[in-house]
């Protein structure tokens, strides 16, 4: 018995390897397990679930293979895939989840999410976040041509890596003090999530004789990788190629 936790696979028709390795893990490790968390960014960009070409149906139909063999896909949006929506949900089997979401892991409540609302000091990020996120400008750019969305998605990804290669990287990491106020907020031990890049798990006692953990997950750009989390509540990263 496991539950695994994924985030940042970033898949792309470009990136054929790391499409190969995740269609392996959920024939093989995911089919084993008690349910799997996908934390965003499944997807380097998602147009809108209109956008059905041959490789994002491959994609759906993997994971609502895995939905069929009775283990239940939980999903939270990522930056890079907010525009997800219902029609996703019914095609891969999977069950959308709120950008923060408490959930029972085998006794202990946990708190889930894609990782980027920790990043308090990017203010240019955050706002665009606050932006994008509102239906009215979602509506909009959905009701534009799937060509015109792809025009508008490669010139924000081009900004996007420009503004990367320019920022500091503190400010684009969880903001130290948003982890303790988060698991205050929601009443919880213990936090899971992705967006940052840089895994690890964390032990805290921010309380007298009470340990606190926080899980972050990593990208799928160089390897895969999933947390295996056990009603023991033990747990590993595990990387695989």
């Amino acid at each position: 018995m496991v539950t695994l936790f994924i985030s940042d696979v970033h898949l792309e028709e470009g990136h054929p390897e790391i499409t190969d390795i995740f269609l392996r893990f959920l024939k093989t490790t995911a089919s084993k397990a008690d349910a799997l968390y996908i934390l965003g960014d499944l997807f380097e960009v998602w147009l809108g679930d209109d956008d059905q070409n041959p490789f994002n149906q491959q994609i759906q139909s993997a994971l609502y293979a895995l939905s069929q063999q009775h283990v239940p896909i939980y999903f939270i949006h990522g930056n890079r895939d907010f525009l997800i929506g219902e029609t996703f949900a019914k095609t891969s089997g999977c069950i959308l989840l709120n950008e923060t979401s408490v959930v029972d892991l085998y006794g202990t409540p946990t708190l889930l999410l894609h990782g980027d609302l920790l990043c308090t000091q990017d203010h240019a990020y955050l706002a665009f976040r606050q932006q994008a996120r509102q239906p009215a400008y979602q509506l909009h750019f959905l009701q534009k041509s799937l060509a015109e969305r792809k025009t508008i998605a490669a010139q924000l990804r081009m900004a996007s890596q420009q503004y990367t290669e320019h920022a500091q990287i503190a400010i684009m990491d969880a903001t130290p003090q948003e982890i303790p106020d988060m698991l205050a907020k929601y009443h919880v031990s213990q936090m899971i999530h992705g967006h940052t890049h840089r895994p690890a798990i964390h032990y805290m006692n921010l309380e007298q004789g009470f340990k606190h953990r926080h899980f972050v997950l990593s990208d799928w750009h160089a390897q895969g990788n999933a947390l295996y989390y056990y009603p023991d509540q033990s747990c590993r990263l595990v990387f695989f190629k």
